[in-house]
């Protein structure tokens, strides 16, 4: 009844590389965007703040205050 012989150096260092690729794929889909992804999704979030900001009711605009 003998197993498999594992060296357990290669073992751990498989298992580090494999770590590090799964990094590596996780950083490529978010940080590898092209510039003008970038810059596009930069305008949509600017321009969502500004109407957001555009649709604010200020204390001033909301009439008399009651008596």
């Amino acid at each position: 009844m003998s197993g498999n012989v594992v060296n357990l150096r290669s073992h751990r260092k498989h298992k580090e590389r494999v770590a590090r690729e799964a990094k590596a794929a996780e950083n490529r889909t978010t940080y590898g965007r092209t510039k003008a992804e970038r810059q596009f999704d930069a305008r949509r979030s600017d321009e969502s703040v500004r109407q957001h900001d555009g649709r604010r009711l200020d204390p001033d605009d909301e009439g008399p205050a009651p008596a």
